[in-house]
């Protein structure tokens, strides 16, 4: 028997475990400003492990100039120029980066403040055009890249909803309503369960314009399920 159990594996399920997720390691670093006034009472930096480290040893390609044929110099001048070309479009990318993120967190202050409520209407071209880049550079720079703020980490894609209209002319973000609505369903009680109905009702009374079909696509997407199953699943058993 000792035999036998030596020959188990104490783990069984081990050979069943997905592989480890990498960690996340944002691209950007925010931080409250130490002082109010300065940018937006946010600091942004870059984070420094994501940078590719280019160096360019200068000295080396002086050095092995002197002693070059012709034939050589060409070449090595070839190389300097495209080690050069290298750093200098990393530094615009680094660059490009940093002002992306420092305009998403310009027009996201209240989600920084205040929460998911906060989150305002964002959409490419809006930061495009403040700083000047064209949108395809936006979605290219925002793409997989993430920031650590107070609030935790984000995909820098995250801050970018789209617009549901206001009974008061205001807009408000989707993402916002989306909150709004899991908030509201989370506060339910067994004899209060919200239909898409009530939600709408609700969100109405709240200044959102908004229909009933994009309040159960919304439930959907957040895998919330119809208040039919949600009354049976919250039943008090008798």
């Amino acid at each position: 028997m000792v035999a036998e159990l030596k020959r188990l594996d104490p783990k069984p399920g081990a050979g069943f475990d997905p592989e480890h997720a990498p960690s996340l390691v944002p691209d950007v670093l925010m931080r409250p400003a130490p002082m109010a006034g300065e940018a937006g009472d946010w600091l942004l930096e870059l984070n420094p492990e994501t940078l590719p480290r280019v160096l360019v040893n200068r000295g080396f390609h002086a050095r092995a100039l002197v002693a070059a044929s012709r034939e050589d110099r060409a070449f090595l001048s070839e190389k300097f120029q495209a080690a050069n070309w290298l750093v200098k479009s990393l530094e615009q990318r680094a660059s490009t980066i940093l002002k992306v993120s420092a305009e998403i967190v310009r027009r996201q202050d209240g989600f920084f403040r205040h929460g998911v409520a906060h989150l305002r209407p964002l959409i490419l071209r809006d930061v495009a055009e403040a700083v000047e880049m064209h949108e395809s550079t936006v979605s290219r720079v925002t793409a997989n890249k993430y920031i650590a703020t107070p609030r935790g980490n984000f995909e820098l894609k995250y801050f970018f909803t789209t617009a549901i209209g206001g009974t008061g002319g205001e807009t408000f973000s989707a993402e916002a309503i989306r909150h709004r609505i899991r908030g509201m369903v989370a506060a339910e009680t067994p004899d209060d369960i919200l239909s898409d109905d009530a939600i709408v009702a609700a969100l109405r009374r709240e200044g959102v314009d908004i229909a009933r079909r994009t309040v159960a696509k919304y439930r959907e997407a957040l895998r919330i399920p119809s208040s039919v199953q949600r009354k049976r699943e919250k039943a008090v058993p008798a």
